[in-house]
């Protein structure tokens, strides 16, 4: 028996329906859920990965993606769960492709941030000569979920911030419509802001964003 078979009958004997349908609700009903609490999911988890530890440290990658690919969200959220920690440290010049199909598919807030923050801030740690290129890729992508990675994936940066790159990007999207746009410049500029808020407070009041993403920018320095 496989991992991912295994994973998915540990996910069924656990569902609670009623739970799931509360859970779909919460994501605007975009994916089902099997209804199993955070904590619950990562113990069971846990447990099968424990059995197929030799399994998935030498395809890793295969099965993050066959569990993407499959319907519930409990099943998204172990393949980057699973993704994230096998990949520190391992990342290969040709994993973006695969970064890229995930923030692609099921894609929605909580998987995206998630894989911005971490898979591509941590790919483009590992290969900073890739970063112009990759963001410009995802800035002027036609997928608004690539358009908030370019925008967030410096979330964990704090000082190593490339604030130029940041501001570039706020500039190229403030006029978007867009809620998950504006939510995105506003998060990124407040982060940036712990460590460096007086560049931060220019550059609002230098420039005309929309007013949901000033108030998400400055909610914490003034």
């Amino acid at each position: 028996m496989s991992f991912v078979t295994t994973i998915k009958q540990q996910f069924e004997a656990n569902e609670n329906v009623a739970y799931g349908k509360k859970q779909s609700d919460y994501l605007k009903n975009n994916f089902p859920f099997y209804g199993i609490q955070t904590q619950s999911r990562r113990d069971i988890l846990k447990n099968c990965t424990s059995i197929f530890k030799d399994e998935i440290k030498t395809n890793f990658r295969a099965i993050c993606w066959e569990l993407y690919q499959l319907p519930q969200r409990e099943m998204h959220h172990a393949a980057i769960d699973i993704f994230l920690k096998e990949i520190k440290n391992k990342y290969q010049i040709e994993d973006i492709v695969l970064i890229e199909k995930l923030l692609l598919t099921n894609s929605w807030w909580d998987s995206v941030d998630t894989l911005a923050k971490y898979a591509v801030g941590g790919y483009l740690k590992a290969f900073p000569e890739k970063t112009l290129e990759i963001i410009e890729k995802f800035s002027n992508s036609e997928a608004m979920w690539l358009n908030r990675t370019a925008i967030i994936f410096q979330l964990g940066y704090k000082k190593s911030t490339d604030f130029e790159l940041l501001r570039s990007e706020c500039e190229k999207h403030k006029h978007s419509t867009e809620f998950f746009i504006q939510k995105a410049i506003g998060w990124a500029l407040r982060e940036y802001g712990s460590v460096n808020p007086t560049a931060v407070l220019h550059y609002v009041n230098s420039t005309n964003l929309k007013p949901l993403s000033k108030k998400e920018a400055i909610r914490k320095i003034i």
